[in-house]
């Protein structure tokens, strides 16, 4: 085993050579690039063994992945932002078809207005298509995460795509250390691609549910792909244990970080959670009673595990990297898990944070807590709260004014 300094592009695409990917279709987006780079490199080098084609579009390249992984091929590719909004008809084209590939998905806000730094409006997007979701807080992650996702797509219990997601910037372009196992140790645990009777072959006509079908059996053949991806909950579980057992690392569905005693909890998705980690140990310094998770399996939505880590807790702290009517995505599902619980449920509390990469200070987390806090007492949660301060407030005001743009808002007639 190599340990060395790698960007989390630079461990997306070691994840990709030590799977051992045959079939790299492609269409390059910043922050992703790198990684296709990457790749190209090595394949020019004679390196590895694998074909890439560079496509006209992040279509194209999802039909292509889709079309390949259908006919027995280890596919990986990865995308970004508005590429990903691109292809997101395939998206659901392909967890249709059950093709079990990974796509890894560098987080970016989407415009309008226009950005290059990450939030997650991108990949939770895609939540609803079919594939299943990882989300990476580290580098070293990243990399174990890819072979993790190519141990689950493959399973013949799941047989669906498999999006792996990290931040853009914040993780794709920084450097940490990573260690890189021997490829004898992968291929114990990620052997070659085992297509069974997934593939299509003229010798063996198939049916995949592409056709024209109606309602009843259009039903039939959605459900069995629900059902598969619920199946893909335990699955993880046992690869993970199987992973533990190869490289020492452990990986389960939601990672908790002083959760046993704690009354209150952050709940966060990505890179930004190793911040709430830090923030934690600091309160934890100051007396107070705080933990963290963070789910790494997002599609499937890990309802059972959170409903138990939550349970008996006064108060969590729901911050989400992304904005939709009704508040964040992360809130929404997790108010939705506990909905249906006898016992007695923890106050949510929502907070929008990190949107178009804006950083969230280690002060903001204390006072994420103490607004907790103080709503458990109230017994009330106040509306989302969007983590913005006067003097940035003060800053758009003069950009306004700048540009000669500012408009105040409609006055209502008495």
């Amino acid at each position: 085993m190599t340990r060395t300094l790698l960007t989390g592009n630079g461990a997306a695409a070691w994840g990709m050579r030590l799977a051992r990917a045959d079939y790299l279709p492609a269409f390059p987006i910043t922050p992703q690039t790198e990684i296709i780079e990457t790749v190209a490199s090595w394949i020019n080098r004679n390196e590895i063994e694998c074909r890439m084609t560079t496509l006209e579009s992040e279509h194209s390249m999802l039909t292509a992945a889709g079309a390949a992984a259908a006919t027995g091929v280890r596919v990986f590719s990865a995308t970004s932002s508005q590429g990903l909004l691109y292809g997101m008809e395939m998206l659901y084209t392909v967890a249709g078809w059950r093709a079990p590939l990974v796509l890894v998905n560098v987080s970016r806000g989407l415009a309008a207005p226009i950005t290059l730094e990450p939030d997650h409006n991108d990949i939770l997007a895609a939540r609803d298509c079919g594939a299943l979701q990882i989300h990476c807080a580290t580098c070293q992650e990243v990399l174990d995460s890819i072979l993790l996702a190519y141990r689950l797509a493959e399973d013949w219990r799941v047989r669906l795509p498999v999006i792996v997601n990290l931040d853009g910037f914040y993780l794709s372009f920084t450097r940490e250390p990573v260690q890189i196992p021997e490829a004898a140790a992968v291929n114990r645990f990620l052997p070659p691609f085992d297509s069974g009777n997934l593939c299509f072959r003229a010798s063996a006509p198939t049916s995949q549910a592409v056709a024209v079908l109606g309602g009843g059996p259009y039903s039939y053949f959605r459900y069995q792909a629900y059902l598969a991806a619920m199946n893909a909950l335990g699955v993880f579980e046992e690869i993970g244990q199987e992973f533990r057992k190869q490289f020492g690392r452990s990986y389960d569905l939601l990672d908790t970080y002083h959760c046993d005693d704690a009354d209150i909890l952050f709940v966060m998705l990505g890179s930004f959670a190793t911040k709430a980690r830090e923030a934690v140990d600091h309160l934890r310094a100051s007396g107070q009673a705080v933990g963290l998770v963070r789910p790494r399996l997002l599609r499937p939505f890990p309802k059972m595990a959170l409903q138990r880590v939550l349970a008996g807790k006064q108060g969590v702290a729901v911050i989400d990297q992304n904005l939709s009517p009704g508040g964040g995505f992360l809130y929404t599902e997790l108010a939705t898990a506990l909905y249906d619980q006898s016992t007695a449920k923890p106050l949510l509390v929502n907070f929008i944070g990190g949107l178009g990469g804006r950083d969230i200070s280690r002060e903001e987390f204390f006072e994420i807590a103490a607004e907790t806090r103080r709503a458990v007492t109230a017994g009330t949660a106040p509306l989302p709260r969007l983590l913005f301060t006067a003097a940035e407030l003060r800053e758009v005001r003069k950009l306004q004014a700048i540009a000669g743009s500012r408009r105040e808002p409609p006055r209502r007639e008495p």
